[in-house]
C-alpha cells in the first residue's frame, strides 16, 4: 500500500561539493537562492554522510543500500556495479517505474569499442563493462567519469576533445547541445524525461548526478561574473550553475503538478577537493580563502575519513510527508536511500541485508534514533561513528577518538582519556570490517 501517494523519486548529487558550500549551509559569499528555497521546503540533514570519501563507492551505496566494499567498488575508477546486485533502478523498474540516469555514472565502463573516460575501451577493462542501460535504466545521458564543468567535451581553453563523451545507449553518443554550463546540459536531458513520464502517467525514478564542482573546474562568463575577484570565483560560479538548474527542476515539478508526490534527495558524493600541497588532515581554519570548496567547520577534505571528507550538505523534500523548514542532526548516510524508499512505498523489501536503514520515521518528523553505528573504510583508513563518538584510524596505525557533539572539528583526541570506550568501539569496528570481506 502506498503511503500518501508517493509516486516519483529523484536522487540529485553534486561531485566534490564542500559541506559549507551553499546558502542554506551558511556560506558567506555563494548565493544559492534556489537550493535554499528547495531545502526550506523540506528537511536539511545536518549529520549526513557520504558512504565513502571518493565518488565511485558513494554512488554504489546510493543505488544498492550496501557498503561499497561489498560490491568491490573500493576506490574511484575501481570495480563496477555487479549485474546480479539488486539496486534501485531494476527494483523500481520491476514495479512500473520508468528510470533515467543523467550525468556522471562512475560505476563501470560504457564502451568496449573506443577509448573513453578513465577506463572505457581498454581491453583489460572489459570485465568492468557495466553501463546504466544494462543496469535497469531506460533512458541515459551518462559519462563514465569526470568532464570539465563547462564545455564538457573540450579540454579547458581548447577545442581538443576531452576524451570522455556522453552516452545515450549502446554505441550511441550525444553530439548536440554540449556547449556551455555542464549542469545545464545535464538538466536539459533530465527534464524531458520527467515531462514524458508525467505525460504518460508513469511514476519515474531520475538519477541526476552533476559533475560540478569536480576538477577540471571551469565555468561560464555569466556564472562567474558575480564572483569576479574572489579567489574561488570559478568554483562559486560553477556552483551557481547547479543552483540554477536545481531551480529549473523544482519549477518543472511544480508546473507538471507532481511536486507533492515526489521524493527528492540532494547531497554531495564526498567532501571538497584539495589543492596540490594541501594537508589532507588539516583543521578547517587552514582552508580559509581556499580556491576550491570549504568543508568548514570540519577537519579534512576529500579522500580522508575526517568529517570534512565524508560529511556532506544534504536535504530531502516530499511535500506530502516531509515537514518544511526543519533541520535535524540525526546520523544518516547515502546507503539509507534504498531502505527508506522501500519503506516510503510500503513495499516488501528484497532479500538483501542492507547496510543502510530506513530514515522514513526521521524525515516524516517522528522521533528516531539510528539503530546501529556507521562504518567507513577507504584504503587503509577506517572510521566508526557510534554517535556522538567517532573512532578514526589512518593508514592502519594511529587511532584517534573524538566526541562529535562537542568537537565537530575533531581537534581534541580522547584516545587516552577514554581508553575503555575506544576499546569497545575498536572491537565493534573490527567485527564490522571482518564482515565486509
Amino acid at each position: 500500500m502506498l503511503l500518501a501517494l508517493l509516486q516519483n523519486i529523484i536522487l540529485c548529487m553534486t561531485d566534490d561539493q564542500g559541506y559549507a558550500d551553499a546558502g542554506f549551509q551558511g556560506h558567506p559569499v555563494l548565493q544559492t537562492p534556489r537550493l535554499d528555497e528547495i531545502a526550506a521546503a523540506g528537511m536539511v540533514l545536518e549529520t549526513f554522510y557520504a558512504a565513502a570519501p571518493v565518488c565511485s563507492p558513494t554512488r554504489a551505496s546510493c543505488l544498492t543500500g550496501l557498503h561499497p566494499d561489498r560490491l568491490g567498488i573500493t576506490h574511484a575508477n575501481t570495480g563496477h556495479l555487479p549485474a546480479d546486485t539488486i539496486h534501485l533502478a531494476s527494483w523500481l523498474g520491476a514495479r512500473g517505474y520508468t528510470t533515467g540516469h543523467f550525468g556522471k555514472w562512475h560505476l563501470g565502463t560504457l564502451t568496449r569499442e573506443q577509448e573513453d573516460g578513465n577506463r572505457g575501451g581498454r581491453p583489460k577493462q572489459d570485465r568492468h563493462y557495466a553501463p546504466p542501460w544494462e543496469r535497469g535504466f531506460d533512458v541515459c545521458f551518462s559519462t563514465e567519469s569526470k568532464v570539465p564543468t563547462a564545455d564538457p567535451q573540450w579540454k579547458p581553453g581548447t577545442k581538443e576533445p576531452y576524451g570522455t563523451v556522453f552516452w545515450t545507449g549502446p554505441g550511441q553518443v550525444a553530439t548536440e547541445n554540449l556547449d556551455g554550463d555542464d549542469s545545464r546540459i545535464i538538466m536539459d536531458r533530465a527534464l524531458p524525461f520527467i515531462e514524458q513520464a508525467v505525460a504518460e502517467g508513469r511514476p519515474f525514478f531520475a538519477v541526476i548526478w552533476f559533475h560540478t564542482p569536480h576538477l577540471p573546474l571551469v565555468t561560464t562568463e555569466e556564472l562567474e561574473a558575480p564572483y569576479r575577484g574572489q579567489p574561488s570565483s570559478k568554483y562559486l560560479g560553477a556552483m551557481a550553475g547547479v543552483d540554477r538548474e536545481m531551480g529549473r527542476l523544482w519549477d518543472s515539478l511544480g508546473r507538471l503538478g507532481v511536486r507533492d508526490e515526489t521524493l527528492l534527495w540532494y547531497c554531495s558524493d564526498n567532501g571538497p577537493e584539495r589543492v596540490k600541497g594541501d594537508d589532507d588532515t588539516a583543521p578547517a581554519a587552514a582552508f580559509a580563502g581556499h580556491t576550491l570548496g570549504s568543508a568548514a567547520p570540519f577537519r579534512g577534505r576529500k579522500r580522508t575519513l575526517y568529517e570534512g571528507g565524508i560529511r556532506v550538505p544534504a536535504f530531502v523534500t516530499w511535500p506530502q510527508r516531509v515537514p518544511a523548514g526543519k533541520r535535524v542532526d540525526a546520523v544518516a548516510v547515502t546507503s539509507d536511500y534504498f531502505p527508506t524508499i522501500i519503506d516510503a512505498l510500503g513495499a516488501s523489501p528484497p532479500e538483501v541485508d542492507f547496510d543502510g536503514v530506513s530514515l522514513l520515521p526521521l524525515i516524516t518528523g517522528g522521533l528516531w534514533t539510528r539503530p546501529r553505528p556507521v562504518g567507513f573504510r577507504s584504503n587503509r583508513r577506517y572510521a566508526w561513528v557510534d554517535w556522538p563518538y567517532k573512532l578514526v584510524c589512518n593508514d592502519g596505525r594511529e587511532e584517534q577518538l573524538f566526541d562529535l557533539s562537542i568537537d565537530p572539528g575533531e581537534e581534541h583526541d580522547l584516545i587516552e582519556t577514554k581508553a575503555a570506550l575506544a576499546a569497545r568501539l575498536r572491537l565493534a569496528c573490527w567485527a564490522w570490517r571482518k564482515d565486509l570481506r
